[in-house]
């Protein structure tokens, strides 16, 4: 008779994936907000919905991942900031309709697990959900020997929220006249990873601990930095001002994220240099001749998301937003026209 064959001789440990699950419940149970009814190691996940607080809720639901940023946490070998991506990428999305995130799953798949840097990744979902109030109820772990390299591995999440019916926001409201307040970003989240890893590592030759002058910090610092989570400005801004649209500014850049709130018949225009571009996207735009068309429609350019008021309501959203520590300014205006996005000098 040969050899046995076990599971874990074929590439999956079970003992590893057990162990990776004590590591991590204590962390996971630190977001657990009113409604969670189910601990970690449940078949599902479940929560109560207040529903004495609303008179016609909607559940609001978004998935996402985080590209291949993920090529940057490998080659740097830091993997505690990436689920802090994951969790923005779906949380600021649901939030364009004014939901209340409530609870987050995550999708973790590798080729061997290795508790250390799972759990590591599993540290930045748990800061994201901390950040966005909402509850990590669960998730899953996958084992898949020989599809991944390496300790290499693969995210997506799942957010869901809560809004009244009444109070949704799609942007069918926008008038002319509208003002645009963008909100700084933090560089550049997790979208256009594909040309920056072509300019800096394919034609550059860069390696991620170079450091970079401009920056103030070395190249993989810059790259790993997590996308900008923006529950709190929005709910610094709710029921205080008129909330007409929001768009979270990701691939496709404003020209391609800002017309899909705009009405039938208005364009938005955008006033150049209303706002600092940091210092990345130049860098980015010198070292790869990269035109200045494909720079807005692939990168955010420092604005990580858009809200829509009436003019009336721009001081005191600005004064509100700053207060709270989000950089923000008026960087355009709504006017009749097609659904479209233009830059202007004046």
């Amino acid at each position: 008779m040969g050899k046995e064959l076990t599971y874990k001789k074929a590439g999956v440990d079970i003992d590893e994936g057990e162990r990776f699950i004590r590591i991590i419940s204590p962390m996971v149970k630190k977001t657990f907000r009113k409604g969670v009814l189910t601990g970690i190691g449940s078949f599902n996940a479940l929560f109560k919905i207040d529903i004495r607080k609303y008179k016609s809720p909607v559940l609001v639901s978004g998935t996402d991942g985080v590209g291949t940023k993920l090529k940057i946490a490998f080659m740097m070998n830091k993997h505690d900031t990436v689920g802090i991506d994951l969790v923005a990428m779906c949380v600021n999305d649901i939030l364009t309709s004014g939901a209340e995130p409530l609870f987050f799953l995550d999708y973790f798949a590798t080729g061997k697990l290795n508790s250390k840097i799972a759990s590591d990744v599993i540290k930045g979902i748990v800061r994201g959900c901390k950040e966005a109030g909402c509850a990590l109820v669960g998730g899953e772990t996958a084992e898949m020997p020989g599809f991944y390299a390496g300790n290499e591995y693969d995210l997506s999440g799942f957010a869901v929220g809560i809004v009244e019916k009444k109070e949704i926001i799609n942007g069918s409201r926008i008038k002319q006249g509208d003002l645009i307040i963008g909100i700084a970003s933090n560089g550049i989240h997790s979208n256009g990873y594909s040309l920056v890893r072509k300019v800096f590592f394919d034609i550059k030759k860069m390696k991620v601990d170079d450091y970079v002058p401009e920056l103030k910090k070395t190249l993989g610092e810059e790259l790993l930095k997590p996308t900008r989570i923006y529950v709190k400005a929005f709910m610094a801004l709710k029921n205080q001002v008129d909330i007409k649209g929001m768009a979270h500014i990701t691939g496709g850049g404003i020209p391609g994220n800002l017309p899909r709130i705009l009405p039938e018949g208005f364009s938005a225009v955008i006033k150049e240099n209303s706002w600092k571009v940091p210092e990345i996207f130049k860098i980015i735009r010198e070292m790869g001749n990269v035109p200045e068309k494909d720079m807005r429609r692939t990168f955010n350019m420092g604005i990580g998301y858009i809200i829509v008021i009436p003019e009336v309501d721009a001081y005191n959203a600005l004064k509100k937003l700053r207060k709270i520590g989000y950089n923000s300014c008026i960087i355009g205006t709504v006017q009749k026209g097609g659904k479209s996005v233009r830059y202007s000098e004046n």
